[in-house]
């Protein structure tokens, strides 16, 4: 592998535009890197609904520069409460809002998975952005990588990532074809105004003003109710054991009466709030074992290409933002030999990324017990700072103490 000059900027290609590899090209972007971003998607636009930003995710976003818009954009939770699927009784209250800036530097939000990633695009100019670009393949060549696209466009680059989701393409080409992995969870995603919540206070077995971060806990799944946008909207998500069905398109349409009959037998003002649904939309969630290697020479795979996870731990794309910033961290840090500095991401981030996943799947299990344990411990997921955190490269000298 030649060795590169450091005052050339590196030419990174990125295949996939979700929230994790925007969040490669806005830090990469930061560090004076030459970014192309390729998505086979005719046009960007992230499909979903709220997403849970824990303090991990929120240190990245502040180092992006977006707090400030960010944070007008989502709704921070007064407090986590735990109720009883059929009473409706408090299992557990958990204050958040201000606790969690104190205790892991960092406020936890929610935000409609749109509005943050409308946020890390505005970080990349348009023309660094391919739509319509489908990856069909990836290869190492000498000095670099390239990306084959379909229709026989190939672009060269001294750094592919991959971060094209868990049916990645990139991940297939390195490691070869496995399936997904079914986790016996289907949910159902709806958004409400937050007005309904209200025309519901007298249904409900305890006040809920839609400043909470609520979650219905019962041993056939979970449904959690939280603000978006700053209280004007209510985020449900509904998670139900099922070992029958298992499409993972996101956008299956499911009658109202359908959802409410995987509740039968749950508390009623619960699912009155359900009840006030006009559309509701479907998939299964599917995961895979973690990975034991995510580089192969000067290729890279970052978020669901690399650690797709149960949703249980709402760290799905946090971890993807994490990996995304600490990529952009390694490469900075090993410009001139960008395989070095790759391996040196993996060794950092396989471990975190796989812990994660598998206590989301242990999480999800534990949560079928009648009555359910306390939940598993979450202070080193959120206390962890990608942006400060020590970097080693080759020989194990650190950012930290070559500086």
């Amino acid at each position: 592998m030649e060795v590169l000059s450091s005052h050339r900027a590196l030419r990174i290609a990125i295949v996939g535009a979700g929230i994790g590899g925007l969040t490669a090209a806005a830090a990469l972007r930061q560090r004076g890197f030459e970014v192309s971003v390729y998505e086979r998607a005719p046009q960007l636009g992230e499909v979903g609904a709220g997403l849970q930003m824990g303090p991990n995710a929120v240190k990245v976003i502040r180092a992006l520069g977006l707090e400030d818009q960010f944070v007008k954009l989502a709704a921070e939770p007064q407090v986590r409460l735990s109720l009883k699927w059929d009473d409706g009784a408090v299992r557990a209250r958990e204050p958040y809002k201000g606790a969690m800036q104190e205790k892991f530097g960092a406020r936890y939000h929610m935000a409609h998975r749109a509005d943050l990633h409308s946020l890390l695009q505005s970080l990349v100019p348009e023309e660094s952005i391919h739509t319509g670009a489908e990856c069909v393949g990836v290869e190492n060549r000498k000095g670099g990588a390239v990306v084959r696209l379909a229709g026989g466009r190939e672009i060269e680059a001294d750094v592919v990532l991959g971060a094209d989701g868990i049916h990645s393409v990139v991940r297939t080409a390195l490691f070869g074809k496995s399936e997904a992995r079914f986790t016996n969870q289907i949910c159902w995603r709806i958004i409400l105004p937050m007005e309904v919540l209200h025309s519901a206070a007298d249904k409900l077995p305890v006040p809920l003003d839609g400043s909470e971060y609520t979650g219905w806990l019962g041993p056939t799944g979970h449904v959690l109710f939280y603000p978006l946008r700053g209280g004007e909207l209510l985020n449900i998500f509904a998670g139900r054991v099922s070992t029958q069905w298992a499409d993972e398109t996101w956008a299956v349409p499911s009658a109202i009466d359908e959802l409410l009959d995987a509740y039968a037998g749950w508390h009623p003002g619960m699912l009155y709030v359900l009840s006030r649904a006009r559309e509701a939309f479907k998939w299964g969630i599917h995961d895979r074992d973690p990975l034991d290697h995510w580089v192969v020479g000067n290729i890279a795979l970052l978020g669901d290409a690399a650690h797709p996870m149960m949703p249980t731990l709402a760290q799905g794309a946090a971890i993807s933002m994490e990996d995304g910033y600490a990529v952009a961290r390694y490469l900075d840090q090993g410009r001139s030999d960008p395989a070095a500095a790759l391996a040196a991401y993996e060794r950092d981030r396989q471990p975190r990324a796989a812990r994660v996943q598998m206590q989301a799947r242990q999480q999800f299990q534990n949560n079928q017990f009648v009555p359910p344990p306390p939940p598993l411990p979450v202070d080193w997921i959120y206390g962890y700072d990608v942006v400060t955190s020590p970097i080693k490269l080759a020989g194990g000298q650190s950012d930290v103490e070559r500086a």
